[in-house]
């Protein structure tokens, strides 16, 4: 991961969605004295983003987040998706179309500031790409056969050629083992890391684009811009963030790292 050079300008939107579903209200739960989307707002503010906004559609986190200082905006109820929040945000403050801005979730309060501005970067020099991401490599078989844990393959250039949640890419196997270990590539299987920045061109583009076939069957909304032709530039990190928080093992999880850090 590079980081040196000159500074980098962009934006961060943090998705802050209220209603979930194997974690209700999660963005709000306390974690280590502070609500979950702080911890994340935090990071987004240590990243050096010139502006960071959560994007809510409950007035209930927008309160919240005023109380500890954040800029915020209240987005449509009708949302599909975390991008299209993001979208909206965009378009509302009227940012340039190649204003960098990047989408940071509101369960990721462990994301490294380093790799948020990191994104950007990536981006910004790359004046092929419509969007940027990054990947860390994969070592252990189950998180590669896990289908929560998405893979991903590039091309020699280190554009996204597919995202899958199944075990991507399977080394043929001639003896015909049964066992799945000997068809995992250790050097070419990697994790996706669920970081984006966009150009505001690109992202407004994506977000008028109906769902495809690909992405409703894998349930990945970058399957979307890949099927449209889209750019993904993807980054390798040797240093991956812990997952999100999805359940109440995460959140615990979560808490016990933030706590031994104070």
């Amino acid at each position: 991961m590079n980081t040196t050079g000159l500074a980098v300008r962009f934006k961060v939107v943090i998705p802050a969605r209220l209603g979930s579903t194997r974690l209700p209200r999660k963005v709000l739960r306390d974690v280590a004295g502070k609500p979950l989307v702080r911890h994340v707002w935090e990071a987004a503010r240590a990243s050096g983003a010139e502006q960071v906004v959560i994007a809510t559609d409950e007035e209930v986190v927008a309160a919240a987040t005023r109380d500890f200082g954040a800029e915020v905006r209240l987005t449509a109820a009708t949302h599909q998706s975390g991008t299209d929040r993001v979208n909206e945000v965009a378009r509302a403050e009227g940012w340039d179309r190649d204003v960098v801005v990047v989408n940071l979730q509101g369960d990721e309060p462990l994301m490294p500031p380093a790799l948020i501005r990191e994104a950007a970067r990536l981006l910004a020099d790359d004046a092929a790409a419509d969007i940027a991401t990054f990947c860390h490599p994969l070592h252990a078989v189950e998180e590669w056969l896990n289908p929560n844990v998405v893979k991903l393959v590039t091309d020699r250039r280190g554009y996204a050629l597919y995202f899958s949640r199944a075990p991507l890419p399977w080394k043929r196997d001639p003896a015909g083992s049964a066992d799945a270990a000997t068809h995992m590539p250790p050097d070419l299987a990697y994790r996706h890391i669920g970081l984006y920045a966009y150009r505001v061109g690109s992202l407004a583009q994506f977000s008028e684009l109906p769902p495809g076939d690909l992405e409703q069957c894998e349930a990945l909304e970058q399957l979307r811009a890949l099927s449209h032709g889209f750019r993904i530039r993807v980054g390798v990190t040797q240093n991956p963030p812990p997952r999100g928080v999805d359940t109440e093992e995460d959140l615990a999880a979560v808490a016990a790292i933030l706590s031994s850090r104070r």
